[in-house]
C-alpha cells in the first residue's frame, strides 16, 4: 500500500489552513506528509505547494485533498490534474471518496465537482465586483479599489519579489486593480520599504 500525500490551499495569506490540515490529518495524512499554499488561488497552477506535492507522490500513492476546489478552480484544470495522476499511477481523494476515472459514477462526481468549484470562483468574482460597485455608488468606496495597510502592501511587495505570483495573482488575493499593485511596487522601487511596511 502507498503512502498518503496530502495538500491544502488558501486563496489570502489572511486565512488560516489549519482546518483544512485537521480534515488531512483525520483522513490518515502524517503531519509532515501534507503539503501547503498560502496566497494562491485556485486557478493558479504555478503553486509551490503544489508541485512539491506532485514530486512527493509515486505510483501507488494517494493524493489527498480537503475538497476538489482546493486542487483546482476551473473544469480544464482540474480535469488535466486528475487525468495526470492517473496515468502516473496516483490516486486522489477528495475529502475521502476516491476518484475512479474507470467508473461513470465515480467520474460523473469529479466532473460536477469541478463545475461547482469553477462557479464558486466565478461567483466571487461577480460579488466582489457587484459589492465594490454599490460602495462607490453610496460614496463609500473613493477611487477604484480599496487602499491596503501598510502591511498588505509589504506583504504585497514580498509575493512580487519571490517571482512566484504574477500581478493577476496579485489583483486576485488582495482584491486589488491592476493600477493599484503597480502603484505599490512602483513606491516601494522609489523609496524603498519603510518600518511600518516591514511585517514584524
Amino acid at each position: 500500500m502507498g503512502e498518503l500525500i496530502g495538500y491544502a490551499r488558501c486563496s489570502t495569506v489572511l486565512q488560516d489552513l489549519t482546518a483544512q490540515r485537521e480534515i488531512l490529518t483525520g483522513l490518515g495524512v502524517a503531519g509532515d506528509r501534507i503539503y501547503l499554499d498560502k496566497g494562491l488561488t485556485g486557478t493558479n497552477r504555478a503553486r509551490p505547494g503544489l508541485d512539491q506535492a506532485f514530486a512527493a507522490v509515486r505510483a501507488g500513492d494517494t493524493l489527498v485533498v480537503p475538497k476538489l476546489d482546493r486542487l483546482a478552480r476551473s473544469v480544464p484544470d482540474a480535469r488535466d490534474i486528475g487525468d495526470t495522476l492517473v496515468a502516473r499511477g496516483v490516486r486522489l481523494s477528495l475529502g475521502g471518496s476516491i476518484y475512479d476515472p474507470a467508473d461513470p459514477m465515480s467520474k460523473m462526481f469529479f466532473n460536477m465537482l469541478a463545475v461547482f468549484a469553477e462557479f464558486e470562483a466565478d461567483l466571487l468574482k461577480m460579488r466582489t465586483r457587484e459589492g465594490m460597485a454599490i460602495a462607490r455608488s453610496r460614496g463609500k468606496l473613493k477611487g477604484k479599489q480599496p487602499k491596503l495597510t501598510a502591511r498588505q502592501q509589504a506583504e504585497l511587495v514580498r509575493m512580487h519579489a519571490t517571482g512566484d505570483y504574477t500581478i493577476a495573482d496579485l489583483m486576485e488575493v488582495f482584491s486589488i486593480g491592476r493600477a493599484t499593485v503597480y502603484r505599490v511596487l512602483d513606491r516601494t522601487k522609489t523609496t524603498g520599504p519603510t518600518d511600518a511596511e516591514i511585517p514584524r
